[in-house]
């Protein structure tokens, strides 16, 4: 599993935008410049965000982006259902196969063998299991998370000077 590029931009302008110290917005300019990307790239990951409310656009002349919710309320699973779409990983394509009936007979209790092709394929339920401890993963860092992380990191490295 690999994410797109759109959600390493996304999740890097996010963290832009919530370390920026000023009050105010950044512009889309800005925000390109800082992550190397073309603006009309970084436009469309914008509005994206900005549909599901994950950033504000402030218009005008000295307009741009903003944080939509407190950085501690973004979480990174949050960014990356807006970007890659909310689709489960895995899908069992094989539960057709002999191999799959003869392994899901071999699982099932005795009064499941009378229906065939009601037994889970095995596969797919590891599979599922290891996308839930990933979403929970994903679910317990927020954008605050990982500032806070890297402000702990900085913190550190200025005092052993």
């Amino acid at each position: 599993m690999q994410f797109s590029k759109s959600t390493d931009y996304a999740l890097h302008a996010l963290m832009h935008l919530g370390h920026s110290e000023r009050c105010n917005n950044v512009g889309i300019k800005e925000l390109s410049g800082a992550l190397g990307v073309s603006e009309s790239y970084l436009s469309k990951i914008m509005s994206k965000l900005r549909q599901d409310g994950i950033v504000r656009a402030v218009t005008g002349v000295n307009g741009g982006y903003e944080l939509g919710r407190p950085a501690d309320q973004i979480t990174f699973f949050d960014v990356i259902q807006v970007i890659e779409g909310r689709q489960q990983l895995f899908e069992c394509s094989n539960s057709s196969s002999r191999q799959h009936q003869l392994l899901a007979e071999e699982g099932a209790p005795q009064q499941d063998q009378q229906r065939p092709g009601k037994n889970e394929c095995l596969v797919e339920k590891v599979m599922n299991g290891a996308e839930q401890h990933l979403h929970q993963y994903l679910r317990e860092h927020t954008i605050q998370s990982v500032l806070d992380e890297a402000f702990k990191r900085c913190s550190h490295e200025v005092n052993k000077k």
